[in-house]
């Protein structure tokens, strides 16, 4: 039953995406913030069709400790699930993504139209540079950045992999950064159509002030992201220990 309401899901999410896709293409000769606004209602919609189909609800915990303005929102990243949902909270959003997104045909438009920062990889060092430029550009128009520090979905339960560019994006912008723990793995891993029913939790950290150094920054980032984290994954498995399948293994910590 949990993969048939989960494929039921995907078709209505795939359908619902590409005809909101093409009725809102007139809105891309609008400005950013129509664009992220049409963006929003996509973003909420889906997190809507999780709900009502999978059983999949979210609980948001520490909105209190989201800025109204400038700030990096630094999540863990376990499911596509935080990449839809954290666009419907917070406000002006800007995501750290590859560049080679936006060269996908419409939803590459989009990304550009909403004002998204992409970034060459390819490029190492130069890709930093052209990173901090932007990041200095978004938090000098009051933007939220949001930004995945390890860069790529991981289970829930791997160890931790922080790569360098939040600090790096922390410190050239000075500005605060809000660690973003959660259990979203548990219900929706990487590579899987099944979406476990239950209650999903994303949870807003303390604030971590400017001013410290990148070693430091770093440091705190991972202790408060994965700490929370922890806490999270085992008070979703002991309501459900069902949810231990989507967990990662000891033998596959490493891979």
């Amino acid at each position: 039953m949990i993969l048939l309401r989960s494929l039921v899901f995907h078709a209505a999410f795939y359908l619902t995406t590409a005809a909101l896709a093409i009725v809102g293409l007139p809105i891309l000769l609008m400005d950013r913030h129509r664009v992220q606004a049409y963006a929003k209602f996509w973003t909420g919609s889906a997190v809507w069709l999780v709900e009502k189909i999978c059983g999949t609800k979210i609980v948001w915990r520490g909105l209190e400790n989201l800025p109204r303005g400038a700030c990096i929102i630094a999540a863990k990243h376990q499911s596509a699930l935080e990449t839809l949902a954290l666009t419907t909270q917070g406000s002006d959003f800007g995501f750290i993504l590859k560049r080679e997104l936006m060269a996908i045909p419409v939803f590459g438009w989009y990304l550009k139209g909403a004002g998204q920062l992409g970034i060459d990889r390819s490029k190492r060092v130069h890709a930093l540079t052209d990173l901090a430029r932007q990041a200095r550009e978004a938090v000098a128009q009051d933007r939220q950045i949001i930004i995945f520090p390890e860069g790529t979905r991981k289970l829930a339960g791997n160890p931790p992999q922080y790569k360098p560019g939040v600090a790096h994006i922390y410190v050239e912008t000075g500005t605060v950064c809000v660690p973003v723990a959660l259990n979203t793995g548990l219900f929706w891993p990487r590579h899987s159509l099944s979406i476990h029913p239950g209650m999903v939790t994303i949870a807003f950290l303390e604030p971590i002030a400017p001013g410290l150094d990148k070693h430091g920054f770093m440091q705190l980032l991972e202790s408060r992201i994965e700490t929370a984290t922890a806490e999270l994954i085992a008070g979703a498995l002991a309501a459900d220990p069902s949810l231990m399948r989507a967990r990662a293994r000891p033998d596959s910590a490493v891979s």
